[in-house]
């Protein structure tokens, strides 16, 4: 006989698994794309790799969350696992970079289930006073998993091949699925309700449009564009549709109405703002590692993790001292500590010393550490067990938008920095030959082909990548300013522990 304690740490043990390789698929298939793009071919077409799982990923997330509000968490969870595994092993059959692209958008599918209803399943299994740790442990695995990829992915790549790290989930996602559905019990009360087919079409098609818009403009097409512009037309008009559909139906997907509690308006915004800001430094930093100081793409991803140490102490923080004082003091402290990391990276020179860089990844991961464990509890907070699940999604899909339009924005700020820079170092008759050969910096600054090029010039491009890159990490203190307002609009809600259930726990003890 299983214990109630066991079986609550392999549903735990199963969950973290399920996020740790969820989480960790974009940034590890991000890190083999020269080599598949070398092998597959398409170079034309690897934007979509990324695209079309991104695309999925974030289309599901509100649909899944919601409908397992009204269906149960345990059935979409082992439904999206099984949906991931099964476009795991498809990417890892692909033959040309078309097929890897439809196989990844499978994988979206299952992956937009397995995060939000992660997180719900822990704040339905545990009671107030534990949900903090336990959220404060997931958050922990999911800043892990954005350093530990790239470091995976370049390890997999190089030492085997590019295919396993596909089929990499599926022994991770078979250990999963087996504790789910042997310890997670779930409670069979649910409130009848319909299904919102209309609003899930038009977020579905708003969603696509925007995602594809993002992902596609300033790559394959223009921003202005004909193409751009309609999917940006298309996102408004059925965002429009959406909302007005939300506003009439009695079971919308996403419930409208939450957005007039503070607390939970304040953290979406949170959500939003700290995800554009955080992916550019995993982003940026690697790029600056190896173009900057010259370092190898192993080197360069091995540097982040004194930022993944810094999440990790951040995120069990702010779960531990969630029980103690309020979501605002918790994430004051927070984002006093991601701007003063940030202000210091964007002081980076070349002459930088590595040990200062280190110290200022670990002031910035420890801040952006607690956003993972405090923002999905403060999303729930004092809402009925049947939202819980639309509250956990709306908050990882505002996170991932986030993410999705920070990479956009501020990596093109980096870009037209980079160029602007080269064309003032060498002048318009000579930026162009300069700038020819430094279409991929991380490639060119390493090794051999760093060696190759002439001091002068070399010194005149590391200049224009440093200024480039902290020009960006400038730019990102204003929506860390704008989450500073945030944060000190979020008033003085705190989770409410039931004296009830703190007697019992002492007593059980």
């Amino acid at each position: 006989m299983v214990s109630k304690d066991s079986q609550l740490k392999l549903v735990v043990t199963g969950l973290l698994l399920a996020i740790l390789m969820s989480a960790m698929d974009n940034t590890i298939v991000a890190t083999a794309m020269g080599t598949i793009v070398s092998d597959l071919g398409g170079l034309d077409k690897f934007v979509w790799v990324t695209s079309a799982y991104m695309v999925t990923v974030m289309a599901g997330m509100p649909i899944f969350g919601k409908l397992s509000d009204m269906y149960g968490r345990k059935r979409f969870f082992i439904f999206g696992l099984l949906v991931f595994l099964l476009g795991s092993i498809l990417c890892g059959t692909a033959t040309s970079i078309e097929q890897l692209s439809i196989y990844r958008a499978v994988q979206g599918v299952g992956g937009g289930a397995l995060m939000p209803i992660a997180f719900t399943i822990v704040f339905d299994i545990f009671p107030p006073e534990k949900r903090g740790k336990m959220t404060g442990l997931l958050g922990a695995v999911f800043g892990v998993s954005s350093v530990c990829g790239p470091l995976l992915g370049a390890y997999i790549t190089e030492y085997i091949s590019w295919q396993w790290i596909f089929y990499v989930n599926v022994p991770l996602g078979i250990v999963s699925l087996l504790l789910i559905i042997k310890a997670y019990k779930e409670s069979t009360e649910r409130k009848e309700q319909r299904v919102d087919w209309l609003g899930a079409a038009t977020l579905v098609i708003a969603v696509v449009s925007l995602m594809f818009a993002l992902e596609l403009g300033g790559k394959e097409y223009s921003w202005q564009s004909p193409q751009i512009l309609g999917l940006f037309g298309s996102f408004i008009l059925f965002f429009i549709i959406f909302i007005f559909t939300e506003r009439k139906v009695s079971d919308p997907i996403i419930s409208f109405w939450m957005f007039k509690n503070r607390l939970f308006a304040t953290a979406q915004i949170l959500a939003f703002l700290y995800g554009g800001t955080f992916i550019i430094l995993t982003v940026f930093i690697p790029i600056f590692v190896q173009a900057v100081y010259g370092g190898s793409a192993t080197n360069a991803g091995l540097v982040l993790t004194p930022m993944m140490l810094g999440s990790v102490a951040g995120s069990a923080i702010g779960g531990i001292f969630q029980t103690k004082t309020t979501f605002r003091n918790l994430m004051f402290l927070s984002i006093v500590s991601f701007a003063a990391g940030m202000v210091l990276l964007s002081t980076m020179t070349p002459e930088t010393a590595r040990w200062m860089l280190t110290i200022f990844m670990v002031l910035t991961g420890f801040g952006v550490g607690f956003s993972f464990s405090i923002l999905p509890t403060a999303s729930i907070e004092k809402l009925d067990v049947r939202y819980r699940g639309s509250a956990n999604s709306t908050n990882s899909f505002a996170r991932s938008l986030g993410m999705t339009i920070g990479v956009t924005v501020f990596g093109t700020i980096q870009s037209s920095h980079f160029t602007s820079e080269l064309k003032e170092s060498f002048g318009s008759a000579g930026s162009s030959g300069a700038m020819a050969n430094v279409e991929n910096p991380s490639a060119l600054f390493e090794g051999g082909a760093r060696a190759m090029i002439p001091e002068p010039v070399l010194s005149k491009i590391v200049h224009a990548m440093s200024t480039s890159i902290t020009d960006a990490f400038t730019f990102a203190l204003i929506p860390i300013g704008l989450a500073f307002i945030t944060v000190l609009m979020m008033g003085k809600a705190r989770i409410a522990v039931r004296k009830l259930e703190v007697k019992e726990n002492i007593l059980n003890k």
